[in-house]
């Protein structure tokens, strides 16, 4: 079984879990660490006239456009949706059951164009050139989709071929410590890097020994990716994790150009400069025991000057979004960087107060590419989809947002796990209710219509 301390606190490791995410949930009351700059915070959440179950509120600048539902068969209890890469006029949707190629060329009326059946958690999907990429942190009896679900000997990375989009081909995997939880891609030439993401250890696992504060790169080479392997175990920790939870990293966001990535890892944030991609070398290592209690991911603005850290409190299987829970917890804080030194400015939260019944707290988004300006689209699971502008780091602000009344049923998981701009429109991989297409038309952002991107894979950011 896997362990509740190491795994069961984190929702996007073992969803099912909510009552082990609970446990533990307060973060300690410890100082953290010092900071430049004014520490404001986004006002107090308003509570809302209760949305009816499965009815949709926004702001009068964004509505939904369409609504793909999930279909077998990756509709199964338990299969629910995860992360979104996007490629051309397509988007592909990780599922704990597989993934999904929708063909986006018409945002407005998207089409399901192929499904692949794969069942692991939590399937994290990036993709490059024709090659898309599962993060799998699931022991299983091996590498292949049809492998013993029950055994206990692998866990990693699989390749697919999505040439032929109506028709992927495995193609092989690569086996790291303590599986994948997510993963990012560095671009070096005729090799792509990968950095791998995972919690632990589990100590007497077969897959997830102890010790494990590291993270893992594997290479692939593009003309042969069933050859990938891993190629490095860098130790990125100069000081001990602060994480009562794993050790390892949640989430790395690289920005090749800028030779930077930010690690969000448990405990700590980390800022790495990665001229050599297979050598990251750490700048700062910071924590915030006060507010934070999982560092969950992070986004560079586009001139690579601010980082916005996310905390998934709880695990994400809890209400943070209440009045119960301060605005500086389960909550976004957003630093400045200045001379390869990152210090806190601000931290931000969605304003509206949610149900009890409603798990809420910050987790995947992406920039909109507006010249001149910082603002970010993310995903609070039933808290829905926010759109924010931290052009001014001191103080961040909600410009629109989209979210619909709690599950029918009575609660349980579900919601947006992330919410990516691209082209135009904003894509929501909803848990329980499928692919979201979302328009927003406001001055601040009309600006990002005029931007068009080849491909869009959000760990691995590029400048616009």
């Amino acid at each position: 079984m896997i362990s509740a301390k190491v795994r069961g606190a984190l929702l996007c490791t073992v969803l099912l879990l909510v009552s082990a995410c609970g446990a533990g949930a307060q973060p300690a009351s410890e100082t953290s660490a010092p900071t430049a700059g004014p520490q404001e915070t986004s006002p107090s959440p308003s509570t809302p006239a209760a949305i009816p179950s499965g009815e949709v509120m926004t702001s009068d600048n964004v509505r939904l456009v369409a609504n793909m539902p999930k279909v077998a068969p990756l509709d199964k209890e338990g299969d629910f949706n995860t992360d979104l890469a996007f490629q051309g006029d397509y988007a592909y949707v990780g599922n704990f059951g597989g993934f999904a190629i929708y063909d986006i060329s018409e945002p407005t009326k998207p089409e399901l164009v192929s499904q692949v059946s794969c069942p692991a958690q939590q399937n994290d999907v990036t993709i490059y050139d024709d090659l898309l990429i599962l993060s799998i942190d699931q022991p299983s009896g091996g590498e292949e989709c049809d492998s013993d679900p029950d055994g206990r000997a692998w866990e990693g990375l699989r390749l697919f071929d999505v040439s032929d989009k109506k028709s992927p081909k495995y193609v092989g995997a690569v086996a790291t410590d303590c599986g994948s939880h997510t993963h990012t891609m560095v671009p070096d030439g005729d090799r792509l890097y990968v950095y791998v993401s995972s919690p632990g250890p589990e100590p007497g696992s077969e897959t997830c020994p102890p010790p494990h504060e590291l993270i893992q790169i594997v290479e692939v080479p593009l003309k042969s990716p069933e050859s990938a392997k891993i190629v490095a175990k860098p130790d990125i920790f100069p000081e001990r994790q602060s994480s009562d939870f794993a050790s390892g990293c949640h989430d790395i966001t690289a920005y090749p150009e800028k030779k930077l990535a930010a690690a969000a890892c448990f405990g700590d944030g980390v800022l790495l400069d990665i001229s050599d991609p297979v050598a990251p070398k750490v700048l700062q290592q910071i924590t915030d025991k006060e507010n934070f209690q999982i560092w969950h991911s992070a986004t560079f603005n586009n001139d690579a000057t601010k980082v916005v850290f996310g905390d998934e409190l709880g695990g994400g299987g809890q209400p943070t979004c209440d009045h119960n829970t301060p605005v500086t917890k389960g909550a976004n804080a957003v630093y400045d960087l200045v001379n390869n030194r990152l210090e806190r400015r601000s931290y931000f939260k969605i304003p509206r107060e949610q149900q009890p019944n409603e798990n809420c707290v910050a987790h995947n988004g992406s920039l909109l590419p507006v010249p001149g300006k910082d603002i970010m689209v993310q995903a609070w699971y039933q808290g829905g989809v926010s759109i924010w502008d931290f052009t001014d780091s001191a103080s961040p602000k909600e410009i629109g947002y989209f979210e619909r009344g709690p599950f029918p049923g009575g609660g349980g998981i579900a919601g947006a796990w992330s919410a990516y701009y691209y082209n135009g429109y904003i894509y929501s991989s909803d848990i329980q209710e499928g692919l979201d297409v979302i328009e927003i038309n406001d001055p601040l952002t009309d600006p990002a219509k005029q931007v068009k991107m080849d491909d869009f894979n959000v760990q691995t950011q590029k400048s616009y």
